[in-house]
């Protein structure tokens, strides 16, 4: 029973580790893998020594944090409220529009954003700024908007599926516990503090260092597909993935590309490792391992 499971870890992703070899050769098609020569870390230094290295190291941290923290408020708050409120055809149908974006690529949800944010003819120019007397934004031209703008978008992207898992987590726990508050005269939000916070914390504990280990990856299709690649704004857009993608169209360049790439695994793993061991520091019972 086990084996299947065993070969399709080794197949795709024990044995596609020897591809991170690429990171330290100047990739020849015509040498191949083995046969190219090696540039020990003459990649990894193309990639952090342009001058586009702070900005897109700094943004992709900092828009992972804030997605981190978005998704744990927010998605807690709406399993929470959910369960609260007993509706659960309501809930059904809520999660099934939140887990909507899941099931649109990023191209479709790149132009719904244009037609929502074209200078000319964007709804929110149009129909929402105009009437209201101010004046129209030129969205894909003023890169200040999309700190803001992102957030939103990934925040609807994954609010379904997030809240699906700590809805399932709150349902979970023993009812017994309510009705033992409630014989107490604790309240609904008392018991959501001492009762249902307290029992979910380890699925918040755990979902949080895997999104923790993601630090340095981003959703490409968000932050290339829904900004159009607008060169304008590159400035709060343009992030690891981008970049590379953008290195290996233009420039073909193989081994850069894997270079980012096998860097954003490894400090992925210690930050994975860190945030663990400070977890198990505080309480051993709640650490992913």
């Amino acid at each position: 029973m086990l084996l299947p499971g065993a070969l399709y870890l080794l197949i795709n992703n024990y044995l596609p580790m020897f591809g991170t070899i690429v990171a330290f050769k100047n990739m020849n098609y015509a040498d191949g893998i083995l046969g190219s020569p090696w540039a020990g870390f003459d990649n990894f230094e193309f990639l952090f020594r342009t001058t586009d290295a702070w900005v897109i190291t700094r943004n992709t941290i900092l828009y992972n944090l804030v997605f981190i923290a978005s998704n744990l408020v927010f998605g807690v708050s709406t399993a929470i409220l959910l369960n609260e409120i007993r509706i659960r055809l309501l809930a059904r149908f809520f999660q099934s529009v939140m887990f909507l974006p899941y099931f649109l690529s990023a191209v479709v949800v790149g132009y719904l954003g244009f037609s929502l944010l074209s200078q000319e003819y964007g709804f929110i120019n149009k129909s929402i700024l105009e009437p209201l007397g101010f004046r129209q934004v030129a969205w894909y031209s003023e890169p200040e908007w999309w700190p803001y703008i992102l957030p939103i978008v990934h925040l609807w992207k994954t609010l379904g599926y997030v809240s699906i898992i700590y809805l399932a987590a709150i349902i979970a726990i023993d009812g017994e516990l309510y009705e033992a508050a409630l014989i107490d005269g604790a309240s609904k939000w008392k018991q959501i503090v001492h009762i249902t916070l307290p029992q979910i914390k380890p699925m918040m504990i755990i979902l949080t260092l895997l999104s923790v280990g993601h630090i340095l990856n981003a959703d490409f299709g968000l932050f290339y597909q829904v900004p159009l690649d607008a060169g304008a704004l590159y400035s709060t857009t343009n992030v690891i993935d981008t970049y590379v993608y953008r290195a290996l169209l233009h420039m073909g360049n193989i081994g850069m590309s894997s270079a980012a790439g096998l860097y954003q695994a490894f400090v992925g793993f210690l930050v994975v490792l860190g945030a663990n061991w400070l977890v198990r520091k505080i309480n051993k019972e709640h650490a992913l391992f």
